[in-house]
């Protein structure tokens, strides 16, 4: 395949706007939008000069202009849309988290096998020229074996107990929002995935899990600490700890920067790649790449499948299950 692609997003909020910009980066425009509310839509459309705004949702999955379908509506709703559209041929970049449970995700990644398709979830992580780089340099050896890696990420969210934060019929709550990032960091440098996980968590007045604390470790010894809050600050940091000193990587999710310190003597070297503004333009020139070439590898699934094999056994843990939800 080597014509131009299409791209559909399904939901208009903030991650659509950057796509819509990033699309304009890579000299092109959005071909197709969809929206709950259509007049949302429309007015999406006037501003990013996009071709088609569908009447209704379901027409997007059956446009045979269609290649790329990304979908940025609330977690809850995932699945449903995913289905449809891999039932429709449509390859597939989801917002994270890309499903609710291990399930769900299971039963995605076998429909896109049998049909041919590239699904991925959308997380930065896996895209940013940064960690491009600090896996290259860990995987070299320069920093010698990773042995222990910390992330704290906490935002303070008012008890508005009707936004996606803390509503459980949204999929609210602290894992599947900013927990997704924190465990993402904490497997793409591990050798391995955690086979040892135990935590403690505390739930908001609505049930949905407003803070953790979780350790993990793999078969091979390396272990990992995340904090999580979504009613109290923390710095979006994340420290991987070697042989021969650490990494520090602040503002993690969409990282340019990070700092390497040497343990004998605490010596700072900076690490600079890419730009942060620049986001979804890496996630989405990798994902064409993907389609165009039918090399998925870039798009790390497996970690995406590992990070959401954790939250799972974390959410059975703590016997948190959303409304509706099958797990």
């Amino acid at each position: 395949m080597n014509h131009s692609l299409n791209w559909a997003v399904l939901g208009i909020g903030v991650i659509a706007n950057e796509m819509a910009q990033a699309l304009q980066k890579m000299g092109k425009s959005l071909y197709a939008v969809g929206n709950r509310t259509h007049e949302k839509a429309v007015k999406f459309a006037e501003t990013y000069g996009v071709h088609k705004v569908y009447d209704c949702i379901d027409d997007m999955f059956t446009d045979e202009q269609v290649d790329i379908i990304y979908i940025t509506s609330p977690h809850n709703t995932h699945y449903a849309f995913m289905k449809q559209a891999l039932e429709h041929g449509k390859h597939l970049l989801v917002e994270k988290s890309i499903t609710l449970n291990s399930r769900e995700l299971d039963e995605m990644i076998q429909l896109a096998e049998q049909n041919h398709l590239i699904l991925a979830e959308a997380m930065t992580i896996w895209h940013m020229p940064l960690y491009k780089k600090l896996w290259d340099m860990v995987r070299g050896g320069e920093f010698g074996k990773v042995q222990m890696i910390t992330v704290n990420f906490g935002s303070f969210k008012e008890y508005n107990m009707e936004n996606r934060f803390f509503n459980l019929n949204l999929a609210g709550g602290a894992m599947l929002d900013i927990g997704v990032y924190a465990l993402s960091v904490v497997r793409s440098f591990m050798d391995e995935q955690p086979n040892q996980i135990i935590s403690q968590w505390k739930s908001s007045p609505t049930g949905s899990d407003e803070q953790a604390a979780i350790l993990l470790q793999n078969p091979s010894g390396q272990m990992a600490a995340v904090a999580l809050s979504m009613h109290s600050k923390q710095p979006k940091r994340a420290m991987i700890s070697c042989e021969t000193g650490y990494i520090e990587i602040m503002e993690f999710p969409r990282a340019d920067r990070a700092v390497f310190v040497d343990a004998e003597t605490g010596k700072r070297t900076e690490i600079t790649c890419g730009e942060s503004r620049q986001a979804l333009y890496y996630e989405m020139t990798d994902m064409e790449d993907a389609v165009q070439n039918a090399d998925a590898s870039a798009m790390q699934l497996p970690y995406s499948k590992d990070v959401m094999d954790i939250m799972t056994k974390l959410r059975k843990d703590w016997k948190l299950q959303y409304p509706k939800e099958q797990w």
